[in-house]
């Protein structure tokens, strides 16, 4: 086989240098292949070129020729991939993939027990690269489920080496890059040869200060450059990673710190409510004894709010920790501070929640805990309007035209406002609005955040709640802009969910159990990761159960006797409330539903959850899917199947069935499969180098100590332009979303 094309200079003579701005169009003569590729990879310029990092470094003296292999060696070895075929163990009879893959110097045989659609990801005549332990000898030589990474580089022999001389020259480290069709691991090292040749490092500025790199020993920008693309060694491939992860982290934070500083330098509404009043409020009013945790955030959160400074803060809690009580006791602090004798009106909280279903939950809520004041609580949504107390009847809101309600917020006469992004409408002016809550933050984005809390002259405090608990180094990352206040305690009477982790062979005793829950009552949620069936030629997709596939499978043969609903992504608002109301009202007894009711409306009558395909999901995820069946007095049942059931699978799930804490999850979901797998932060915009610095909470918190100095000795970052272009072009792609 030959090897692909590598880039070719654009013109034939003496290479011009280039600037970080140059396109790569005028670099190299791109064939549309290649342009297409550089494009869903995102790289434009020089300057995407060089910050698209390598995945990962190989020694080449780790790889082996296929004839060389030893019995119980582990090795890395290329080939072509040949008789590909599926078949039975000889005892189990278990599914088994199985390939011949051979190199000029031999042929091994591939196994992939208990993963049979292997044999269809796998292609005839594919070039592949196998990771993983030998065993045999001879003719009977095999690897047993080894890792395989199909590649465009053909085997060949330079050297005894599989890569050309060219490439080993820098004692053997061989820089492997994330690709795409058209665009090779093989094309990327040799176009970023190709740019740091012909990029000087006059070109090469330092957004980091010269003080903080020497605080830190991190390499300059130009010798970073080289040491991550083309290392010498494993110190120098190190020190650039390390360099390049403070670097992101460092834009970012010195971003936050500036919103932070323009924010906090308008005035603000002070609150003067005593504390007294308000943890008298949380004794009399909470249906529970308020935790020790809720006090400690309430009391933050109180001396926020009597601050002239707006609040910026950020409320995590567990599922189920009590964040909306929480909020309850900021809002009541606000409504009912004492005024000044010509104010006679309230002052007023805004309280934003990510969907209407959820919204009309909330404002139920805050309509039971403030009845017993002489306060206006008022709902608008996309689809209507709503007020309470009605004036016929005072335990019970009535419905109002949008106009009306806007008008009463306009006056004052409404001093608590629910709902959606409604609320970010224009013609929804507060008389003074001095406290936004937005509850479940990710779902919101950055310019609804601020379009929300700069609708006012007089910029309110602002109470931001996560939908999950985040890892701290997370937090101080994506939020850095926020202070944080953490629920690690459950209100009592909680009881967790007992999580079974359940073989495919023990499906049949899992439905009774359900069918006995169902019998007494109880209400049921089956979580897909899919909504239809997937193309068929999609191995992989091939083994996660569908919404429609499942619920029509369900009824016909299962729970015949059972009202079962479905809800997606792909239906519409209106519809997805209609299904909710539904299950909510026990219209429907099992709801077969994607990942879109992690966030959704409380039924504590659904105590039983089957998640399939869970090792599909983090364990923050499947620990947030829990967290439905987590509102009943009744003991509740998670049972997960699984389609892969690997040793890592296996452990992944085994954390989750005996761990119920929710901060305890996402830390160890951080450090299994990454910041970048983490609901959110996988769209976040942060690069791989990025995301693995997460996990290191000295270099996140030494990141930010600096940023925020930085600003506080620079507020408008005058005297550091390129820093700051730095960090507006990180606060753009970066996001928690």
């Amino acid at each position: 086989m030959r090897l692909p094309p590598r880039p070719t200079p654009a013109t034939s003579r003496a290479k011009p240098s280039a600037t970080l701005d140059t396109p790569l169009a005028r670099l190299f003569r791109l064939r549309p292949k290649v342009a297409q590729g550089l494009k869903r990879l995102n790289l434009t310029t020089a300057r995407d070129l060089l910050y698209h990092f390598p995945s990962r470094y190989e020694h080449l003296c780790a790889f082996k020729r296929i004839g060389e292999v030893q019995d119980r060696e582990e090795v890395v070895v290329f080939g072509v991939v040949t008789n590909l075929k599926v078949g039975k163990t000889f005892r189990t009879q278990k599914p088994v993939a199985e390939a011949v893959v051979k190199d000029g110097s031999g042929s091994i045989r591939a196994r992939w027990f208990h993963q049979p659609y292997m044999a269809k990801i796998l292609q005839e005549g594919q070039v592949v690269k196998l990771s993983g332990v030998v065993y045999g000898t001879g003719a009977k030589r095999y690897l047993a489920n080894p890792d395989v990474e199909p590649t465009t580089i053909a085997p060949e022999e330079v050297h005894h080496s599989l890569f050309s001389a060219q490439e080993i020259a820098s004692e053997g480290y061989l820089a492997i890059y994330p690709e795409t069709k058209g665009v090779s691991s093989l094309w990327l090292r040799a176009a970023v040869r190709s740019v740091l040749q012909r990029v000087p490092p006059s070109e090469l500025p330092d957004p980091i200060p010269e003080s903080v790199r020497e605080r830190y020993r991190l390499p300059d920008l130009s010798r970073a450059f080289r040491w991550a693309h083309q290392p010498r060694s494993d110190k120098q491939a190190h020190a650039a990673r390390k360099r390049f992860a403070f670097e992101e982290i460092f834009s970012l934070q010195i971003a936050r710190a500036y919103e932070r500083r323009q924010y906090q330098s308008h005035p603000s509404i002070r609150v003067t409510t005593d504390w007294s009043a308000v943890a008298s409020f949380m004794r009399d009013r909470f249906p529970f004894a308020p935790t020790r945790a809720q006090v400690r955030a309430a009391r933050e959160i109180h001396a926020d709010l009597t601050s002239p400074r707006p609040m910026l803060r950020l409320l995590e809690g567990d599922v189920g920790s009590g964040k909306t009580a929480v909020a309850a006791a900021a809002i009541f602090a606000t409504v009912t501070a004492p005024r000044s004798s010509n104010r006679y009106a309230p002052l007023q909280a805004a309280y934003m929640a990510p969907t209407e279903i959820l919204a009309r939950q909330q404002f139920a809520s805050l309509c039971e805990l403030f009845a017993h004041l002489p306060l206006r609580v008022g709902l608008i949504t996309s689809s209507g309007a709503w007020v309470f107390p009605s004036k016929t009847n005072p335990t019970q809101p009535t419905r109002v035209s949008k106009p009306q309600l806007v008008r009463w917020v306009k006056e004052g006469s409404v001093g608590v406002v629910v709902g959606t992004h409604a609320l970010i409408e224009t013609q929804v002016q507060f008389a003074e609005l001095a406290l936004v809550v937005i509850d479940e933050q990710h779902r919101f984005g950055t310019a609804q955040r601020k379009a929300l809390a700069r609708k006012d002259a007089i910029v309110p405090h602002l109470l931001s709640m996560s939908a999950t608990p985040i890892p701290r180094t997370l937090a101080l990352t994506f939020y850095g802009d926020l202070d944080l206040s953490i629920l690690d305690e459950l209100p009592p009477g909680r009881q967790n969910p007992v999580t079974k982790v359940v073989a495919p062979a023990k499906r049949a005793q899992v439905y009774q159990e359900v069918k006995r829950e169902l019998s007494a009552g109880r209400q049921a949620y089956v979580i897909c990761p899919r909504i239809t069936a997937p193309d068929t030629q999609n191995a992989l997709a091939l083994q996660a159960r569908s919404v429609e596939e499942e619920a029509r499978r369900l009824k016909e043969s299962v729970f015949t006797e059972w009202r079962i609903g479905v809800l997606h992504g792909k239906m519409s608002a209106k519809e997805k409330d209609a299904v909710m109301q539904d299950f909510l009202a026990h219209r429907i007894d099992i709801l077969v539903t994607t990942t879109v009711v992690e966030v959704g409306v409380n039924v504590p009558n659904a105590t039983v959850m089957i998640i399939e395909s869970a090792e599909r999901f983090g364990l923050a995820q499947l620990h947030q899917l829990r967290g439905r069946i987590q509102r009943s007095t009744h003991q509740a049942f998670c049972y997960c199947f699984a389609e892969s059931w690997g040793a890592a699978t296996r452990k992944r799930l085994a954390i989750f069935a005996k761990t119920a804490d929710g901060f305890s999850l996402a830390q160890a979901d951080l450090i299994l499969r990454g910041a970048g797998d983490l609901s959110g932060a996988r769209q976040s915009g942060f690069s791989d180098i990025g995301m693995e610095a997460l996990k290191n909470i000295k270099l996140v918190s030494a990141a930010r100590k600096e940023a925020y100095a930085l600003v506080a000795a620079d507020p408008t970052l005058s005297r550091h332009p390129l820093l700051a272009a730095r960090a507006r072009a990180q606060l753009a792609r970066v996001h928690y979303e």
